[in-house]
């Protein structure tokens, strides 16, 4: 008895020694730009990701793929003013919310830029399609792993969505959860950010 049971611990020591491709805590190997998903990215009207030029940025020195392929961005090269939103494709609220985004984006995004972070999501064709379905132009990156998990100044993001309220000095002036309506955001930012739009 004792011989089978030394000779299979030995064999799951064995092999999961061998897992090679475990990503380490915090990580993820979930490839966000697959030839698959660059295509299903040219389906949808969202922007390219564009890395920020700050040198000292608020937010946390955590580099981000581009959803469906493109430049990654760190994001401590952001400036603002700018509004960021933490979602995923499973959650309910998101799929609420993102329409009033993209309102806002289509009103008052040459003044106040919305970015779109896909939260730990481990399933990126389906962000891209909720992203085709919604109407979403604006740019979308990834963080399959939820690297920005308590990154100071962020806080533990328990739930979705979450929006982040980035200053122009790239400095977070607000962080909260959703909105129901482009205003609303609207209101949130003169608040937030001094701007009126």
């Amino acid at each position: 008895m004792r011989l089978p049971l030394a000779a299979a611990l030995v064999a799951a020591v064995l092999t999961l020694s061998a897992c090679d491709d475990v990503p380490e805590p915090g990580r993820s190997n979930v490839d966000v730009g697959t030839p698959e998903l660059v295509k299903a990215k040219e389906r949808t009207d969202v922007a390219d990701c564009v890395p920020g030029d700050a040198t000292d940025g608020g937010l946390p020195a955590v580099t981000l793929p581009c959803l469906g392929g493109g430049p990654d961005v760190d994001l401590s090269t952001l400036e603002g003013p700018m509004v960021i939103n933490l979602w995923a494709s499973w959650c309910g609220p998101c799929r609420k919310e993102m329409p009033a985004l993209q309102e806002f984006h289509e009103q008052y995004g040459d003044q106040v830029p919305v970015l779109g972070i896909d939260y730990q999501d481990q399933q990126p064709a389906a962000a891209l399609d909720l992203a085709r379905t919604t109407g979403v132009t604006y740019p979308l990156l990834a963080d399959p792993g939820g690297d920005l998990n308590a990154q100071d100044p962020l806080p533990v993001i328990r739930g979705l969505p979450h929006l982040v309220f980035l200053a122009e000095d790239g400095e977070v002036a607000f962080v909260t959860q959703s909105v129901d309506s482009a205003d609303e955001l609207a209101d949130l930012v003169a608040e937030h950010l001094g701007i009126d739009l």
